[in-house]
Parts: C-alpha cells; sequence; structure tokens
C-alpha cells in the first residue's frame, strides 16, 4: 500500500471515531475512486496516481463551484468549497507561480524547445514535477509563453 493510501486510509478511520460526517464521506469518496482504479486496471495505485486523482477530484469541484456561483447557489457551491478543503489536505503544498516558471523555463532549456510542436516534451518533463501541487492550465499557459 502507498504512503499516501495509507496516510488517507488512516484519516478516515479518525474521522469516524470522531463522528465528523462530511469529512467521512469525502474520504470515503477518495478511496472509492483509488479502488475503482485498482479494479479497473488490476494494479496497486502509487502515490503519483493518487495525486493526479485527488488533482482531478479538485479540479471537478472547482468547476462545480463556479456553475453553482453562476447559478446562484451558493449553499451548493459552499458544499463543493469544504470538500476542496478536505481534499487539499491530502495535495502536497502548493507551488508559487515564480516556482512553476522556473521548473517550466528548466524544461524548456533542457529540451530545447522553440516551436509549439515541442510542447509536449516539455509538459512530460513539467507534470511529474507540478502534478498535485499546480494548476497544469497554469502551467500549460507558461509553456505556451516561453516557447512562442
Amino acid at each position: 500500500m502507498s504512503d499516501l493510501k495509507k496516510t488517507i486510509s488512516d484519516t478516515l478511520k479518525a474521522s469516524m471515531r470522531a463522528k465528523e460526517k462530511e469529512r467521512v464521506t469525502v474520504i470515503r469518496t477518495i478511496l472509492a475512486e483509488i479502488k475503482r482504479i485498482e479494479v479497473d486496471e488490476r494494479i496497486d495505485v502509487d502515490d503519483t496516481r493518487i495525486l493526479a486523482v485527488l488533482d482531478k477530484m479538485v479540479k471537478q469541484r472547482k468547476d462545480s463551484v463556479q456553475q453553482f456561483t453562476d447559478g446562484g447557489r451558493d449553499d451548493l457551491a459552499e458544499i463543493e468549497q469544504k470538500e476542496i478543503a478536505i481534499i487539499s489536505e491530502f495535495l502536497p503544498t502548493a507551488l508559487t507561480e515564480d516556482e512553476i516558471i522556473a521548473i517550466v523555463k528548466a524544461a524548456v532549456e533542457e529540451t530545447g524547445a522553440n516551436s509549439m510542436q515541442q510542447m509536449g516534451a516539455v509538459m512530460a518533463i513539467v507534470k511529474p514535477q507540478v502534478q498535485g501541487r499546480g494548476d497544469m492550465g497554469v502551467v500549460s499557459k507558461h509553456v505556451k509563453a516561453l516557447i512562442a
């Protein structure tokens, strides 16, 4: 079992003992998604893949918050915000804008990329370093700006 999965499981147990219903529900959702991947792909999920799952879950909830806010459903947006906070507890600390730019610059120099056709090579280097620690949309924007 990966360290991150064990941490999530231990947090679930602690939350159940503390009778924190909202936290238990969200953490069970995380573990269910991890289990679904393990069953579907017949693999043991590693920490990198778990970070990708958590990242995706946060992104989905951010989209929901935007839609609920646009629709005037602030009550539902608040619930999604709470879920984002719980999921984010398991993500590493977020990178600052300057740190993301430094990682992207290093990757561009390493690949020697000078056209948009080489963006994939740059992203292949950047993604593992940023996964779960930064918004890939922001990363992509910086890669495009530096290559163009």
